[in-house]
């Protein structure tokens, strides 16, 4: 079954699966029931049950593009982006079970939390949106939208954990992050420590 297709039926929920042919019907209960093991006893304990993870060391999966989670869970599980428990996690998910898992997370209302350091979120603010032309740093907007939802080739960063946001930016920087688009390496490496920050508190309080 195409992931295209799987992901659509198991969006659909248990009512509209009837109106698909018997099997799938059946593989999607199948599907579903296994995600909720795996959330249960996987992700919730890092992740939240909803994906709205407490601590900054983890990201918020909420409202996530699919096929970004999609794309990150087999990259851990094949060992293309490495250095986290994840990999452990990951290594014998199948492509149903990475599916079922993106469907449930994207599906998830997302949080956020604004920052009380208003200065800081205005220097964020100004690199989101406009980036820094003396330094090449473009705007953060001119990829992952105004908004901070991103799209399908890009992960949405609105309501994430600053902490998490200012690990991947240095973990690109150092490149101990490969396996996404390689001009975040650039950005990375031309932003200061005071841009990071900004800029992730800023993110951090985007809805």
């Amino acid at each position: 079954m195409k992931l295209k297709h799987l992901l659509f039926i198991l969006a659909a929920g248990v009512g509209t699966t009837a109106a698909f042919a018997q099997d799938d019907a059946q593989n999607a209960k199948k599907i579903r029931e296994r995600v909720k093991e795996l959330i249960t006893e996987r992700c919730s304990l890092c992740h939240g049950a909803r994906g709205d993870a407490a601590s900054g060391t983890f990201p918020r999966l909420a409202a996530q593009h699919p096929a970004y989670i999609v794309k990150q869970l087999r990259d851990f599980r094949d060992g293309r982006r490495r250095g986290t428990a994840m990999n452990e996690m990951a290594k014998d998910l199948g492509e149903e079970e990475i599916a079922g898992l993106a469907v449930h997370f994207s599906t998830q209302k997302a949080g956020s939390r604004k920052s009380l350091d208003s200065d800081l979120v205005a220097v964020g603010s100004y690199i989101f949106n406009k980036g820094n032309e003396y330094s090449g740093v473009p705007a953060c907007a001119s990829c992952h939208g105004a908004d901070g939802h991103g799209t399908i080739q890009l992960p949405r960063l609105a309501g994430q954990h600053p902490s998490y946001l200012e690990t991947q930016l240095v973990d690109f920087n150092k490149r101990d992050r490969t396996n996404d688009n390689a001009i975040m390496h650039t950005i990375a490496s031309k932003m200061t420590m005071l841009e990071i920050k900004a800029v992730t508190a800023y993110i951090g309080g985007l809805e």
